[in-house]
């Protein structure tokens, strides 16, 4: 995890539930039946997983918090899907999950956050945590009203703009995850934590172009060293979810700059 206007006839070009990285497909204003209820609890469910983490943060259960923003990233990450395979979609779907994400995505980090760390420095660290949930309620405007727009250069090219809402929520825990991994108390330091949450969130409203998961296709020669990669990387969130969790935010932080560099070279190719 993600992030519509259509004709008065209904045959608008927004494909409802579509992330960020996916092709719009066709909206039907029609009643919504079961099979189209299917995706939608499954968005009603990440919601709830989302907002669940500030109650387990009002406990101070850090961990069972953070466990539940990103569970509700997962969540996110497969309502759209199977949307697309059940042919399910609708308006109302595309509202909700637009929805679902400002709140799971941004309010409930912001949150989690401000009383894990932030809280210490009350005025300064509110700031952050507001700066974070409304650059990410900004950011799925943005995408909302771009998304029947024809020319986008970054996504014609197979990239994002700015850093999308679930990764964003995921970035914003990293100062978590090492303070779990290592526990030193200089990562719930409220200034670090502050100005971290700051620049996430300025990227999330960025206009750089970020790496989409649809357009990294492996090579057949390596498929199945990606499979053992990607069972490796479970295993791993098993064992050693904070240090994975880790790892995981440097590695997309160091996909940012060779994304930009990519981006470049194939657009000087016209």
């Amino acid at each position: 995890m993600n992030d519509t206007g259509s004709p008065p006839d209904g045959g608008a070009r927004l494909g409802p539930k579509a992330t960020e990285d996916e092709q719009p497909a066709e909206v039907h204003t029609r009643a919504l039946t079961l099979r189209a209820m299917i995706p939608n609890a499954i968005t009603a469910a990440a919601l709830c997983s989302g907002l669940t983490g500030i109650r387990f943060a009002i406990d101070e259960q850090w961990g069972a918090a953070v466990v539940a923003v990103i569970l509700a990233g997962v969540l996110d990450g497969i309502d759209g899907r199977i949307a697309r395979a059940l042919k399910a979609q609708s308006r109302f779907g595309a509202e909700l999950d637009s929805l679902a994400d400002s709140l799971s995505f941004g309010t409930a980090p912001a949150i989690i956050v401000f009383l894990w760390s932030l809280s210490a420095e009350p005025r300064l660290g509110w700031f952050a945590a507001l700066a974070f949930a409304i650059c990410c309620a900004l950011r799925l405007a943005r995408f909302n009203a771009q998304i029947d727009v024809e020319n986008q250069p970054h996504k014609s090219l197979g990239f994002l703009t700015g850093v999308p809402a679930p990764l964003g929520a995921g970035l914003a825990f990293a100062p978590f995850y090492l303070w779990m991994a290592t526990g030193l108390d200089e990562f719930r330091n409220p200034i670090g934590v502050g100005i971290w949450l700051a620049a996430i969130a300025l990227l999330m409203i960025s206009n750089m172009a970020t790496p989409s998961w649809t357009s990294l296709r492996p090579r057949r020669g390596i498929r199945l060293e990606v499979l053992a990669f990607v069972g490796l990387l479970f295993a791993a969130l098993l064992v050693e979810p904070w240090w994975t969790l880790s790892a995981i935010c440097v590695g997309y932080l160091l996909l940012l700059p060779y994304s930009l560099l990519r981006y470049a070279r194939f657009k000087r190719r016209g």
